[in-house]
């Protein structure tokens, strides 16, 4: 079976959640948020100070 591209490594909340996932491949962090009450999703690249994206090593 293959390895899963996404996986969680973060979760908080019930109604209004915020996830981080790490893609498998690149490493890379991304935010997912969502929320039931407006029924709305969202994701984006999380990145350091410098502007650059968090990258969590593979392997």
């Amino acid at each position: 079976m293959a390895k899963d591209r996404f996986v969680e490594v973060y979760s908080q909340g019930v109604t209004n959640v915020e996830k981080i996932v790490v893609d498998t491949q690149t490493g890379v962090n991304y935010m997912l948020a969502s929320s039931t009450l407006t029924a709305g999703c969202g994701i984006s690249v999380l990145v350091d100070a410098d502007g650059k994206p968090i990258v969590t090593p593979v392997g």
